[in-house]
């Protein structure tokens, strides 16, 4: 009997999703355990978090990938055998985080949706020498991720949208504007991973929000730490190895005027432009200055800090930002955080678990609604401010056991409403997280 709230005739949508990111600074799959419901097409949709979990990288595959990118050279022998090694790597993860939080994947799982690892991403080819054009290529192959659990997978979120005119990141304006986007109030929503981003969030416009990547966010940091202890410290905890040093500004202020930072919006980067190779070499024009290795994270720390605060003041909304929610390693170092507080004095800066999301979860989870609406067969929230405003539906899915049965369910709930009238979602409720923040 279909329920009484859907006037298309169909049945309320019920789906369990596995989100899953593998983050630009390559220490590991982030996973998020989500349910979304809906009662009708023209209902909001609700978003439960159940479980959130990370997996570290193999040191082996990690190295190996890392080379890869760093030296730009490798053989299609190779790319072929990472791209199902990372396959495996996030099957692994996955059911290590089925196991680890004790639901099945047979009955608490009806699609499992992600980004393998960026291996190569080139949004902007006018910044790159030679006959280059918009290109992005990740790995994880889903082929592989629906054989070894059985569940449906998603991927090629980036590619889709790239392929629609846009650049493929960073893809959650949507997201986060569905989660915080306030009637009085200007929000952003800042992530600090290997690359740093934020959606901007103006007051009482949900699908006015925009997003971009701002430059280096923890990949400078880390492969500066990695430089001068030999690997043998992937990160500065806490800041600690930056604290200790002193910010030569000249340096920064010398980054800061590279093509990528005075570059207009939009615009997204990675490792491509923001490698090791680029950290090491300003390490090594430091030293040979006199600086110390903790001058050098700190100065490299600064150069993330403040092209966000750059990035505010130039891109931000009229009358400035009152709310920032954190994500991501690099909201875990005072450096950045503290320099932020300084240079924005009237804004609010807190963690996003204060909305019951944990700090490192937030990306799977933006990967989990675009693998719940892809599936579903709504396109997301375009962005303001890129090249493309085209809604088109972005992903691509790899069949499991489960299709069939999946399918069935969203046919259901869509019943006989018009195609014509398939819209992106522009209400979703958050409900209360069952997993500590």
């Amino acid at each position: 009997m279909p329920s009484a709230l859907n006037q298309s005739g169909g049945s309320p949508l019920s789906l369990k999703v596995i989100g899953h990111n593998a983050g630009t600074s390559m220490d590991g799959v982030d996973l998020v355990h989500v349910h979304f419901t809906q009662d009708s097409p023209k209902t909001p949709l609700k978003m439960q978090l159940l479980h959130y979990g990370e997996y570290a990288m193999p040191k082996k595959l990690k190295a190996r990938v890392m080379k890869l990118i760093k030296e730009n050279k490798t053989t299609p022998e190779e790319m072929a055998i990472v791209n199902i090694q990372l396959g495996e790597v996030i099957t692994d993860a996955v059911k290590w985080f089925a196991q680890e939080n004790n639901f099945s994947l047979a009955s608490d799982v009806d699609l499992i949706g992600g980004q393998g690892q960026t291996i190569w991403h080139l949004p902007l080819p006018e910044l790159f020498e030679g006959n280059q054009s918009r290109a992005h290529l990740d790995m994880g192959e889903i082929a592989i991720i629906a054989a070894g659990t059985g569940v449906t997978s998603l991927g090629n979120f980036r590619v889709s949208d790239m392929a629609l005119g846009r650049q493929g990141c960073p893809l959650f304006a949507a997201l986060d504007s569905l989660l915080l986007s306030h009637p009085t109030l200007n929000r952003a929503v800042q992530n600090i991973g290997g690359i740093a981003n934020f959606s901007i969030l103006p007051r009482g416009a949900v699908e006015e929000c925009y997003d971009f990547d701002t430059g280096p966010g923890n990949v400078f940091i880390d492969a500066a730490v990695r430089y001068f202890t030999n690997g043998q410290q992937e990160y500065d905890k806490n800041g600690a190895m930056g604290q200790k040093g002193k910010v030569d500004q000249s340096v920064v202020d010398r980054v800061l005027q590279g093509p990528y930072f005075v570059h207009d919006i939009p615009k997204t980067t990675g490792r491509e432009t923001f490698g090791d190779r680029m950290a090491e070499d300003i390490c090594d024009e430091m030293l040979a200055r006199g600086a110390t290795p903790e001058d050098c994270v700190a100065t490299i720390t600064r150069i993330t800090a403040q092209s966000l605060a750059d990035a505010y003041e130039r891109w931000g909304p009229p009358g400035g930002v009152d709310e920032i929610y954190m994500g991501g390693g690099g909201s875990y170092n005072p450096n950045i955080i503290n320099y932020l507080k300084e240079r924005m004095p009237n804004t609010r800066i807190v963690p996003i678990s204060e909305i019951g999301i944990p700090i490192g979860a937030k990306e799977a989870l933006g990967f989990a609604l675009l693998t719940h609406e892809c599936f579903v067969g709504r396109p997301m929230i375009v962005p303001k401010r890129t090249e493309s405003d085209y809604p088109g539906v972005v992903g691509q899915i790899q069949p499991g056991k489960n299709m069939h049965r999946i399918r069935q369910h969203v046919a259901q709930f869509w019943g006989d409403f018009p195609e014509e009238d398939v819209k992106c979602t522009t209400e979703m409720i958050l409900l209360p997280s069952l997993c500590s923040s």
